[in-house]
């Protein structure tokens, strides 16, 4: 388990991390990376506690699918971690969207985040505009960062 103190190597490897489970769209495993008491805001709505993770996780992935997140040090310090990400995703319908979205985390010392602020937009494109383009689960090494696809 990383924990904090953070340094620059500890703090990209925790976001890579998060990414992987993000992208694994399995919200119980993604729900042992928070605190018991976790607390979320996740655009307008509050979540608190792993049970409401799993719950919200379940009802996200349910409605975006094909669902593929890069997430990006922003910055960090202590305990706590900036992120920028961006992820890819259609409705039942088949639009897709570019979600685009910063997030400010907070650890407690076993490493376990137990605050995740997370503000998001949504910009609809067309399916030839897509720029994620991996088998879902983990992003390959070699796929570009967020930083090298100019987003």
């Amino acid at each position: 388990m990383i924990t904090p103190p953070f340094t620059q190597e500890s703090a990209v490897e925790k976001v890579r991390l998060a990414e992987d489970g993000w992208n694994s769209r399995d919200p119980a495993r993604v729900a042992l990376a928070y605190t018991p008491d976790s607390s979320w805001r996740n655009r307008a709505e509050f979540v608190q506690g792993r049970d409401e993770i799993v719950a919200f996780l379940t009802r996200k992935w349910a409605r975006e699918l094909d669902y593929r997140l890069i997430k990006e040090l922003w910055a960090f310090g202590g305990n706590r971690i900036a992120v920028r990400f961006a992820y890819e995703w259609h409705d039942d319908s088949g639009n897709w969207f570019r979600s685009f979205g910063n997030e400010n985390w907070e650890f407690d010392a076993h490493g376990l985040m137990r605050r995740r602020l997370a503000c998001i937009n949504d910009l609809p494109i067309g399916e030839r505009d897509r720029r994620f383009h991996w088998t879902p689960g983990r992003r390959p090494d070699d796929h570009p960062g967020l930083s090298d696809l100019g987003c």
